[in-house]
């Protein structure tokens, strides 16, 4: 997936994570993530993040996440939208992933 533009999904209230995606040309994903849960989550929240980049196909960009304490299916849900939303993608596959 290519990446067009700056986007963002998500919130700072607690439970839920605020998503900035930036495209990039080259360099992969570089990923800056805050969280008030980073000493015990940090890793899993990183693992989503890149997971659900990659199950996208996006291979460049630069993510910004302020966490708040979500789970990990709100990780997923806003880093979709929001790198959706950079690729100006207005058809969705709602199809579960396994």
């Amino acid at each position: 997936m290519k990446l067009k533009h700056t986007a963002m999904a998500g919130t700072l209230e607690s439970s839920d994570i605020m998503v900035t995606i930036e495209p990039k040309d080259t360099g992969g994903i570089a990923l800056d993530l805050t969280s008030s849960v980073m000493q015990q989550f940090g890793r899993q929240i990183e693992a989503v993040i890149r997971d659900t980049l990659s199950g996208l196909g996006v291979e460049n960009a630069a993510v910004i996440a302020v966490d708040k304490g979500a789970l990990d299916c709100t990780v997923r849900a806003r880093v979709s939208a929001a790198a959706l939303r950079a690729a100006g993608q207005e058809e969705f596959n709602w199809e579960v992933r396994r």
